[in-house]
């Protein structure tokens, strides 16, 4: 910023491949925009004139002494995190020793990897130590699955029922109730872990065309955002719970298929409420056309 630059504007992320190509190229000491934005990545949406622009700044020397520091302490932090990286990867292998690998093979991937994921084969060793591929449940990835095996542990029978296990992350209603009558309903405050990654998956999916997205954006329509993030984490705790427990196959429907759903429970409350007041529904009949005008 104090050299004028504004990669970070044309660049979405300036830690992927442009935009380290570009930094270490301005603290090895080229400074032509030119020359700089030739290290643009085939994949990076942003032109080659655009990121030219963006490049055309004031090089002073302590402002680059002080990008070199910063890189290098980023470089530092990389390495700390190759270091994590094996020592879980280490601590998985401990655990699968006596273990038996699945005889079947893992279902295709179904997203791309993400970038913060560990670098190793985080999905296999996942698939060998729980028995079964949690990553297919939209939302949660290898890494999120291996975040919430790491707080809640392989074995769920310490929860009796899935609403237990959603009352111990906090994503069940919370009753508080004095002389029979209920004062509150909200879901109580929770520093766990487990129910934070699952409110962050909760979000993420509700920008997907799947069954859990369309019911996320129905109830973010209805009752608000915080509300319905809520409610998506819960679905996906019991799709976690069930799915390590009891061995259950996660299988999506489809956003069209909720959708119908939704339409048909629409109509059959409907048609009930209509039979308590003594009336009929009857359908519409489907628009003509004459003469090729509606």
């Amino acid at each position: 910023m104090q050299m004028n630059v504004q990669l970070h504007h044309v660049v979405s992320d300036i830690t992927g491949v442009t935009g380290m190509k570009i930094v270490r190229a301005i603290i090895a000491g080229t400074q032509d925009p030119d020359l700089l934005a030739q290290h643009r990545d085939v994949r990076c949406k942003a032109s080659v004139d655009t990121i030219r622009e963006a490049l055309t700044g004031n090089y002073r020397p302590e402002h680059v002494f002080a990008l070199r520091h910063a890189l290098e302490v980023y470089d530092f932090f990389q390495a700390k995190i190759a270091e994590c990286d094996t020592e879980i990867e280490g601590a998985l292998r401990e655990l699968n020793d006596h273990r038996v690998t699945p005889t079947a093979s893992l279902p295709p991937v179904r997203d791309a990897r993400g970038r913060n994921e560990p670098d190793f084969d985080v999905r296999k060793s996942l698939y060998t130590l729980l028995g079964a591929d949690l990553s297919q449940i939209h939302g949660l990835g290898p890494y999120s699955v291996l975040r919430l095996v790491a707080e809640c542990g392989d074995d769920m029978r310490k929860w009796p029922t899935a609403k237990h296990f959603a009352s111990w992350l906090a994503l069940a209603p919370g009753n508080k109730i004095s002389g029979g009558r209920v004062l509150s309903s909200r879901t109580r405050r929770s520093s766990n872990r487990a129910a934070a990654l699952l409110r962050i998956a909760a979000v993420n999916v509700g920008r997907t065309q799947t069954a859990m997205g369309a019911f996320y954006r129905r109830l973010a329509a209805r009752i608000g955002k915080a509300k319905a993030v809520t409610a998506t984490a819960r679905k996906l705790a019991v799709l976690f719970y069930n799915a390590l427990r009891f061995g259950l196959a996660y299988a999506d429907p489809g956003a069209s298929y909720y959708e119908e759903r939704y339409k048909q429970r629409v109509l059959h409350n409907l048609q009930r409420r209509a039979r308590q007041m003594g009336f009929v529904l009857v359908p519409s009949p489907e628009p003509t056309t004459a003469g090729g005008v509606s």
